[in-house]
């Protein structure tokens, strides 16, 4: 009987190892390392060009230049920077306008740049509440053709988000703008020219 047992006794103990080494092997592993879990990097969206220009020609002879208007993005907004070489002398409206045409004697630019739907002002001033992204105000022509202006104006992009100007007009009137609704009271177009996106 003993001798009998004794096998049976060794058999049972060995399936009883193997069950347990079975099942101690089903077990997750205490020391796997996961890899970090990283988020996805987001899609780069700012504003990668930093310059543009507009060539200004005359409206009732567009091969005559009148100036040139540079547009550079800076820390405290969009460096607007007016150089007039050959216009008409005196007071002058600058705006920046909707559509990028300088056909039709500058009438195909549109109206007024003013994605805002506000009334008109000086955008330096009375800010995109209460005047049109493209009120630039005055600029004043001496009697040798030559005139300059310089503005700083906050939001404004070339070609990101509703103050986008890239690929629009700038338009040099016959008058001032004397900031009455609503457009200023400036009168004709003179001067015309498309902001071309130049650099980055």
């Amino acid at each position: 009987m003993t001798l009998i047992n004794r096998p049976l006794r060794i058999i049972a103990i060995a399936l009883f190892s193997t069950l347990l080494m079975f099942v101690y092997g089903c077990q997750p592993a205490d020391n796997v390392t996961e890899e970090p879990v990283t988020e996805p990097q987001a899609e780069v969206t700012e504003q990668q060009a930093s310059t543009a220009t507009a060539v200004i020609n005359s409206t009732t002879d567009p091969s005559e230049v009148l100036g040139e208007a540079e547009f550079t993005t800076t820390a405290d907004g969009m460096l607007i920077e007016v150089a007039m070489t050959n216009a008409p002398p005196g007071e002058r409206a600058f705006h920046i306008h909707e559509a990028g045409s300088c056909a039709d004697q500058g009438n195909a630019a549109g109206g007024h740049f003013n994605p805002d739907d506000v009334k008109h002002g000086l955008i330096t001033e009375d800010g995109f509440e209460n005047a049109h992204a493209g009120d630039l105000g005055n600029i004043t022509i001496a009697e040798d053709g030559t005139g300059t202006k310089s503005m700083t104006v906050e939001r404004l992009t070339f070609t990101e988000g509703k103050y986008a100007i890239g690929n629009r007009a700038v338009i040099l009137h016959e008058q001032p703008d004397d900031f009455g609704q609503p457009t200023g009271n400036a009168g004709g177009r003179v001067g015309c020219g498309i902001i071309e996106v130049t650099g980055s």
